[in-house]
């Protein structure tokens, strides 16, 4: 048995842990099947957001005419699009392989590993073991047991990033924030898009108003169907077809592509973490304390494999945390979350902090919501139904969250989260500063401004 000061197992966010140990001159090993990178440097937020900017070009080049500007006929090289996406993050994830392999103190496992026992791991014929383990080992697209899915060649988030031709049509099983974002990359760049949503609404965990918003505007541009459940699926030379159901109505799609998109499952199963006696919950997600230790002294637990937040952003600084307690075990500090954003990248775009109206008691808080319409810049980007929504504390004016429909969502949200998390987190942080005229961030101060309790 090979003996590591820490073994880290998963290369995604667990690099940030594999570097902090290196420099500290520890004896690391790295347990990663590869590609180095992990879930979000090659089949998560980098390539697709990369891919969702060519798609965020030609919905803009398509509105041109509403500006005055006439553009004629364009194409798309869609093979170019993806490809050259593909090249850049797969150069990336080679030379972090390249970084890790020349530094003496990190030894690499290039393989899936199983736990055989308590702090230890098999992978491939060696069996290793460490003072401090770290899982950050992520998810992996679940795939529902809909009849005749399996076999059929549907494609996942993992798949969609690396097609070769754009397909004429799409159907999308799942109506969440992944469902979201590919059908606006996928859309926006011409194929014919049809989502089959279970829920009501589409990103139905997003502020209720907000995901109304979104539903009105997704279904101007696709076929939504909503309240329908994919039944079964089957496919004939190159086209799939999709029964779907909603009560009595039933319904069949054709399409070239069928993306399924109905969420992640943690990848705890494939580690058999259960053998290393780690305990996780219902949902297969590992199970920690405060400070992210696992049932198993010495073994800590962080990333999507958590199951907290699955956000890139939350995964790193989950690492941060999971480094420090293991190394200050007499001075151990609890995650901080407060203030924890997100965003969907999609068209329209959506951001959140905080709560949302629905997980609030009424009576309790008042509501400060504010048009895009009614800026300077808002009027120039000729936009007519994105809005700011900030909830804040009846009596305390503090700021209990913010959420965020349209353009530059994702960057907007920040002064909200600054506020929230290194400011004092009253409503006047924002009221108070100044802001640039006559730019988009007006739409924030604005809505803070225009708090109001029932």
């Amino acid at each position: 048995m090979e003996r590591f000061d820490v073994v880290v197992v998963g290369a995604g966010s667990g690099l940030n842990i594999v570097d902090s140990a290196a420099r500290h001159g520890f004896k690391v090993a790295l347990v990663e099947e590869g590609p180095m990178g992990g879930t979000c440097l090659n089949r998560g937020c980098i390539p697709s957001k990369m891919l969702i900017h060519s798609a965020d070009v030609a919905e803009a080049v398509r509105s041109a005419g509403k500006f005055g500007i006439k553009t004629g006929r364009f194409s798309v090289d869609f093979g170019r699009i993806v490809s050259g996406v593909s090249s850049l993050v797969d150069r990336d994830a080679r030379d972090i392989e390249e970084g890790i392999l020349e530094d003496r103190n990190i030894t690499l496992f290039r393989a899936r590993g199983r736990f055989v026992g308590k702090k230890q791991l098999k992978v491939g014929s060696h069996v290793i073991t460490g003072e401090r383990f770290f899982v950050l080992a992520g998810t992996r697209p679940m795939i529902p047991g809909i009849p005749g899915l399996e076999g059929s060649g549907f494609i996942t988030s993992d798949g969609a990033l690396r097609l070769k031709r754009l397909p004429k049509s799409l159907t999308i099983i799942g109506g969440g924030y992944i469902a979201a974002e590919l059908a606006h990359f996928f859309g926006a760049l011409g194929s014919r898009v049809t989502i089959i949503q279970r829920e009501e609404l589409l990103v139905p965990n997003e502020d209720r108003e907000v995901a109304e918003a979104f539903t009105d505007a997704f279904r101007k541009r696709y076929s939504v169907l909503l309240g329908y459940s994919a039944e079964s699926v089957s496919r004939k030379g190159n086209i799939f077809s999709v029964t779907a159901s909603h009560g009595k109505l039933k319904r069949t799609l054709k399409s070239e592509q069928l993306l399924v998109a109905v969420g992640r499952v943690p990848n705890s199963d494939l580690l058999d973490v259960a053998a290393g006696g780690i305990k996780v919950n219902e949902r297969g997600y590992i199970i920690t304390d405060d400070y992210l230790e696992t049932s198993v002294k010495g073994v800590w637990a962080a990333g999507d494999i958590a199951g907290k937040y699955l956000f890139k952003h939350s995964a790193n600084l989950e690492s941060q945390y999971a480094y420090g307690n293991a190394l200050n075990q007499s001075s151990k500090v609890k995650v901080d979350y407060y203030a924890m954003p997100h965003a969907i990248f999609s068209s329209p775009q959506v951001a959140g902090v905080g709560a949302r109206e629905q997980d609030l008691k009424k009576g309790s808080y008042g509501v400060g919501k504010y048009m895009y319409s009614g800026t300077g810049m808002g009027a120039a980007l000729k936009d007519t139904g994105s809005f700011v929504k900030i909830l804040v504390e009846k009596g305390a004016n503090k700021i209990l969250g913010c959420h965020i429909i349209g353009p530059d969502a994702s960057t907007l949200i920040h002064e909200v989260v600054v506020a929230m998390r290194c400011g004092s987190g009253a409503i006047g942080s924002i009221t108070g500063a100044v802001h640039v005229h006559p730019a988009l961030s007006e739409v924030v101060q604005r809505a803070a401004n225009n708090v109001s309790f029932k």
